[in-house]
């Protein structure tokens, strides 16, 4: 059989996230369902679909069986909006004389009567109005009135065969709150987007949406982040790779410090992935910032996302030791951002990194550390998944990604949290170790997949002149265990005094 050559136009939902969800937006003179729980957003995802045709010219109407329009439009002033007049809301809720004992019957079931007085003055408004776009919220009450799947069943048919007739776009709200919700509108709205809201241990709220069914267009299946913001919900679509690929340049990126650039080969790669691994405190976090002061000095962007500092201490430590953040940051070479873990999701997160790649170019993506990004997803059972497609992602970008992880312990007895040496290109690893009557880093490449690196292991020092990396420590066995053994005649360390 041909495929047809048309394709069905489609209608902004007004949040754009969820268009690039759903490849377009929701196809036109149609009916969808969009589902969830009461708090989930779905008041709010209505009116931007409303808003978005009346930017577009076209009169849009909400109609609700639950709420007052007084409510309503304290929803949407909460949001900084204002309605103009191609929007209109007409309340359906029951009038109060319902209440009067005296005006009730009872040789008819009231919701006979109810749901063709609800169903009349529905086609009257809209018959009225001649809108392009409707939003009914909510299913529960039509599907109470109705009191049988095969009543409600045929409502919805009635509602879908006269919309289509006014080529209206329908968004029908449930908020699944009857028991035994009926399923009967998901065979046959021609969408369907359910909206999720979790609530973790600690921490705030955490919302995600997935689009259950959507007839004749592709979209992106699976789970995606949003959040409910004052000025609308705002949709993290999820990260997909495979989707971006600038190519691999193989660019050697130098941090300014000559040892460091040895032990790595050269440098860093532009491309690949560099994981720094150690106990906290042994120079990782300052590793990454020399290859940050790097970038930014030949005139590239650089962005740093940091979990576990506070921002001013970080800038004062960075300063006492020669590099300037908030310079870098005041240049526009340096995009740094403070992230809380108790707020944040792994698709907000994704979502904020590939902004600032696709915006701003940065060829530097620092995330310190993968310590903070975990403890933002402690019921997330997929971590290592989600990093796995920002890796390659950044990777496909072209982009050189520092990710630091503080390791538990601090000599000899040293384990990571969670194991990434296996999506990482490159591998460093700092320790400390005692040796002389003083308490030492030493710093190791053990892995790099571009290119060659030195098998050495160098002495780490910190101090006001910022860090040292002196040359390899040939005389020591057992370094990396934290308890080495001297095996030379004179003391090779750095001079720290």
């Amino acid at each position: 059989m041909q495929a047809s050559a048309t394709i069905t136009s489609r209608a902004s939902t007004g949040v754009e996230g969820l268009d690039f969800v759903l490849n377009g937006g929701l196809a036109r003179d149609r009916l969808h369902l969009l589902e969830g729980e009461p708090g989930s957003g779905k008041t709010t995802i209505a009116m931007q679909f409303l808003m978005a045709g009346a930017a577009a010219g076209e009169t849009g109407i909400y109609i609700s069986l639950a709420e007052t329009e007084e409510e309503l439009r304290d929803a949407v002033r909460a949001h900084g909006w204002t309605l103009d007049d191609k929007v209109r809301i007409f309340e359906l809720v029951p009038p109060e004389n319902v209440l009067d004992p005296d005006q009730q019957q009872s040789l008819l079931y009231s919701s006979d009567l109810e749901l063709g007085e609800t169903s009349k003055r529905m086609f009257s408004a809209i018959g009225d109005l001649k809108p392009q776009r409707v939003v009914i919220d909510s299913l529960s009450e039509t599907r109470l009135l109705a009191q049988s799947s095969l009543r409600y069943r045929r409502q919805i048919l009635a509602l879908k065969h006269y919309f289509a007739r006014h080529q209206s776009t329908v968004l029908m709200l449930d908020d699944l709150t009857t028991e035994g919700n009926d399923r009967a509108v998901h065979s046959i709205a021609h969408s369907v987007v359910h909206l999720d809201q979790l609530a973790p241990i600690y921490g705030g709220s955490r919302r995600r949406l997935r689009v259950i069914k959507c007839r004749g267009q592709a979209f992106r299946s699976g789970f995606h982040d949003f959040a409910i913001l004052r000025g609308g919900v705002q949709v993290f679509p999820r990260l997909i790779a495979a989707e971006s690929r600038i190519g691999f340049s193989g660019e050697v990126m130098k941090s300014g410090v000559e040892a460091l650039d040895a032990l790595l080969g050269g440098g860093g790669v532009a491309g690949s992935s560099t994981l720094l691994m150690g106990p906290a405190g042994t120079g990782k976090s300052l590793v990454v910032l020399q290859f940050i002061k790097a970038a930014v000095e030949r005139g590239e962007c650089a962005a740093l996302f940091a979990f576990d500092e506070e921002l001013g201490l970080l800038f004062a430590r960075a300063k006492a030791l020669g590099i300037d953040l908030a310079a870098m940051r005041d240049s526009g070479r340096l995009i740094i951002e403070q992230l809380d873990a108790a707020e944040l999701t792994p698709g907000e997160f994704s979502y904020r990194v590939r902004d600032l790649v696709d915006r701003k170019g940065a060829k530097i993506v620092a995330i310190d550390s993968l310590n903070g990004y975990q403890s933002s997803m402690p019921e997330e059972q997929f971590l290592v998944l989600h990093l796995h497609e920002l890796i390659q992602y950044l990777n496909r970008q072209g982009a050189a990604t520092f990710i630091t992880m503080a390791q538990h312990g601090m000599m000899s007895d040293v384990r990571a949290p969670v194991d990434i040496t296996y999506l990482s290109d490159t591998v460093i690893m700092t320790r400390y170790f005692e040796a002389f009557g003083r308490v030492r880093r030493a710093i190791s490449v053990m892995k790099k997949r571009a290119g060659t690196h030195e098998d050495t292991i160098r002495e780490l020092t910190i101090n006001a002149d910022g860090m040292t990396i002196g040359e390899p420590l040939r005389q020591f066995q057992g370094v990396l265990r934290g308890v080495p053994t001297y095996m030379g005649q004179s003391q090779p360390l750095l001079d720290v005094t």
